[in-house]
C-alpha cells in the first residue's frame, strides 16, 4: 500500500494500524506522522515523503515509561499500598482508544489517581491495550482493565502481560471464580501465573531478575472482583478472600436484579453499598463504587466508600 493510500485510510479511520516485520506501525492524522514500536523502543517520525524515506529516531524507551509509572521517592506508596492504607482514591473510566492529550485533560479534571478501561462492553484488541498502557505509563497513571467475561479468569495472566496494573473480573457470584482469579493473578507461591510477556508493568526495570520481579508484582498488582447481584452482595464476605484488593460495584446490573426482587430487604444500590461496607470491616479488601459523576462524590465519601470510579466527562 502506498503512503498516500495509507494516509487516505487513516483519514477514514482516524488511526491506522499495520505490521511491518517486527515493527508496529501507527499512522496518526493529527498531525500526520508515523509511529513505529518494537519490544523496547517507540519511534516518532515527522511526515515523510514515502515510507522508504523514514529514519528511525528513538522517542521514548519502555524503561523510561516504567520509571515514570513508578514513584521516584523510595518512601512513596504504590497504588496497591495506597488502597490498603485506606486512602481516599478517585478513578475514571475511559475507552482504550482515548488519545494522550485527551487522557491528560481527563486525569487533570479529577484529579484522578488511576484510570479504568473496559473490554466487557467495549470492542478491543490486545495491541490496543498494550498501546493504551504504554501511553498511560508516559503520563504516569495506573491502568485497571476489566476483562471480557467472568469465565475468562484463566486468561488473567495473559491480560496482565499486556501492561495494566490490575484487572477487574465482572459479574462474580462464586468463591470458585475468586479462587481461579487469584490463582491466575499472582506468581508463585501466591498463585500460578505463568512467566512471560515483555510488555508487563515494570518488566523493563525488573524483568532480568525473575525472583525479584514476581515478588514485586505480588505486592504491586491490583485485583478487583466485581459484584453485580443481590446474591453477591449478600455473600461479599465470602468473595473478599486473601489476594482480592477490592470488591467493585456494578450498579446497573445490580439495579436490574433489585427490580425483579421487590420483596428483598435491600431496596436500592445504596442499601447494598452499606451492607458490603459492613461485611468488609476488619478484612484486607476495600470497596469500589461507580458513582459515575462528581456531584455524588461527597455522598459516598460520607458513607465510608474509600474508592470511587467516575465516567470521563
Amino acid at each position: 500500500m502506498s503512503y498516500q493510500d495509507q494516509i487516505h485510510k487513516a483519514h477514514r479511520r482516524r488511526v491506522y494500524h499495520t505490521t511491518m516485520a517486527e515493527f508496529r506501525c501507527v499512522i496518526s492524522v493529527e498531525p500526520v506522522s508515523v509511529w513505529f514500536a518494537d519490544a523496547n523502543t517507540s519511534y516518532a517520525v515527522p511526515r515523510p515523503q514515502s515510507i522508504n524515506a523514514i529514519q528511525y529516531v528513538p522517542h521514548i524507551t519502555r524503561e523510561e515509561v516504567t520509571r515514570q509509572m513508578e514513584p521516584t521517592n523510595p518512601s512513596a506508596l504504590t497504588l496497591k499500598e495506597r488502597i490498603h492504607a485506606g486512602e481516599q482514591l478517585l478513578g475514571v473510566s475511559v475507552p482504550p482508544t482515548t488519545q494522550k492529550g485527551c487522557l491528560e485533560d481527563i486525569i487533570a479534571s479529577g484529579p484522578y489517581d488511576f484510570v479504568s478501561t473496559d473490554s466487557q462492553h467495549t470492542a478491543f484488541n490486545e495491541e490496543t491495550i498494550v498501546a493504551f498502557c504504554e501511553m498511560a505509563g508516559e503520563i504516569g497513571i495506573h491502568v485497571l482493565f476489566r476483562i471480557k467475561h467472568t469465565r475468562l479468569t484463566y486468561l488473567i495472566g495473559n491480560y496482565l502481560d499486556l501492561g495494566p496494573t490490575g484487572v477487574e473480573v465482572p459479574q462474580v457470584e462464586t468463591e470458585e471464580t475468586v479462587d481461579e482469579a487469584v490463582g491466575n493473578f499472582y506468581y508463585i507461591p501466591d498463585g500460578v501465573r505463568s512467566w512471560g510477556g515483555r510488555t508487563r508493568l515494570g518488566f523493563a526495570k525488573r524483568g532480568g531478575d525473575h525472583v525479584a520481579y514476581r515478588k514485586w508484582w505480588n505486592s504491586t498488582g491490583v485485583l478487583w472482583i466485581q459484584i453485580e447481584s443481590l446474591h453477591s452482595v449478600s455473600n461479599a464476605h465470602i468473595l473478599a478472600k486473601p489476594g482480592v484488593d477490592c470488591l467493585s460495584f456494578g450498579p446497573m446490573d445490580l439495579t436490574l436484579d433489585i427490580e425483579i426482587h421487590p420483596n428483598h430487604p435491600f431496596r436500592s444500590v445504596d442499601d447494598c453499598v452499606k451492607h458490603v461496607l459492613k461485611q468488609l470491616e476488619g478484612t484486607g479488601t476495600k470497596l469500589v463504587h461507580r458513582n459515575n459523576t462528581p456531584d455524588t462524590r461527597q455522598k459516598y465519601i460520607d458513607m465510608g466508600v474509600p474508592i470511587l470510579l467516575e465516567l470521563a466527562r
